[in-house]
């Protein structure tokens, strides 16, 4: 999640995040199209309306051209590099009767100006073939909000009807209109930065396979790297928290991919520029994004990535019915071939309700990566694997010899 490149982000810095993006494993690119609402203060003067007061009030009816002239910039450099793109078409802030515009009402745009916009979008960026993603952080609990999201949705379809479409939604919400339901391609859902309530990494993806039509899914918005707990909660998520929360997605029936997101990298924190005024959701201090850039994490989702495509796992079915361990924090889940990965935020004896006899079971230690074979037995019908030898997390790996 690069939110707040198109206003936040000069054209040198842009050069030198997607060198090292790419050289992480990173392949798509979160967009906002608009001004992201929580974003640190922006030196680029860059904004896509003419504004009196640094953004803080547009006037609708004056386009600044020489924005979207940066942003196809700053899209073809992305392109270049292999990159594929995610644009966010309408942030909730925008839009009425949604969570985010209750807390900042200001800017909201018109309704009769909703198609105007969004086919502005598609003239500009549809030649780079981006992913549309029509809504950002958003909820659909009011009939002004739905309403916003159709025209989008709509004019989307219509301009671009060969890219592929989705939702992007606010944090541990599950609730898609039906009637949007057959335009987008797949799924996204947030587990987002509470503290608690990270086991929405495994539950969002359970209740999308449950209430709707099979789709590919994707946390399009996992807990990030350093920010701090939301609601002002103190804390910092590490790592090992974004580990947990991509294989919790993954072998969970969410294996079409995972965001990582870093704080200081969203919102483009620069040294000695303020945060927004608008606090969104409370987050902690971020980051200068020179320092963001090189958070561990960001290597173990390119490695995460590395993994499936060496392995040639393209689904994972979400096999937790098997587990006998009284837990819902180890997740397992198989591919269509008979192997099996499971996770394990701590060591400790796996029992599986299955026999798998001729297995092989290896342990990969996610913070440094190495491996270690681990004995097990078949008993009674069960499959019982020894504890791994490694400190922390583990993904265990089954597979016939």
């Amino acid at each position: 999640t690069i939110w707040s490149a198109f206003t936040n982000i000069t054209i040198e810095e842009w050069e030198y995040y997607l060198k090292r993006r790419k050289e992480q494993g990173f392949t798509v690119l979160q967009i906002n199209t608009l001004p992201q609402w929580d974003r640190c203060m922006s030196d680029t003067g860059l904004y896509p309306f003419a504004t009196e007061d640094e953004g803080k009030t547009f006037d609708f009816a004056r386009w600044n051209e020489r924005y979207y002239e940066n942003a196809a910039v700053m899209c073809r450099m992305a392109v270049e590099q292999g990159f594929q793109l995610a644009l966010v078409v309408l942030w909730l802030n925008y839009v009425p009767g949604t969570w985010g515009s209750r807390i900042m009402s200001q800017n909201i745009m018109p309704e009769d100006f909703v198609q105007e916009y969004t086919e502005k979008v598609v003239s500009v960026f549809d030649k780079f073939h981006p992913i549309y993603v029509v809504s950002g952080d958003t909820d659909f609990d009011t009939p002004e909000a739905v309403n916003y999201y159709r025209i989008a949705l709509n004019t989307v379809c219509e301009k671009s009807p060969e890219s592929l479409k989705t939702l992007h939604i606010r944090r541990g919400y599950d609730v898609i209109p039906q009637e949007f339901i057959p335009e987008i391609d797949f799924y996204m859902f947030q587990s987002g930065h509470n503290r608690d309530g990270q086991e929405m990494a495994h539950l969002l993806p359970q209740n999308f396979l449950r209430k709707y039509p099979k789709k590919p899914m994707i946390n399009a918005e996992p807990c990030y790297e350093q920010m701090g707990y939301s609601r002002k909660v103190y804390g910092r998520f590490r790592a090992e928290s974004l580990r947990k929360a991509a294989f919790d997605s993954l072998l969970s029936g969410a294996c079409a991919g995972v965001t990582y997101g870093a704080h200081g990298i969203w919102n483009w924190q620069k040294i000695h520029k303020k945060k927004n005024s608008i606090l969104g959701e409370g987050f902690d201090t971020s980051f200068p994004w020179e320092e963001a850039i090189q958070f561990p994490g960001a290597w173990d989702y390119g490695w995460i990535r590395q993994f499936f495509t060496v392995r040639r796992i393209q689904e994972l079915i979400p096999a937790n019915e098997l587990l006998l361990n009284d837990t819902d924090e180890i997740r397992v889940a198989c591919t269509q071939d008979g192997r099996y990965l499971i996770y394990l935020p701590y060591s400790t004896k796996v029992k599986l309700d299955r026999e798998l006899t001729g297995y092989e079971v290896q342990a990969v230690e996610l913070e440094t990566r190495r491996c270690a074979l681990v004995d097990y037995s078949v008993q009674e019908g069960c499959t019982v694997i020894d504890m791994h030898p490694f400190g922390s997390d583990a993904l265990l790996i089954l597979e016939k010899v």
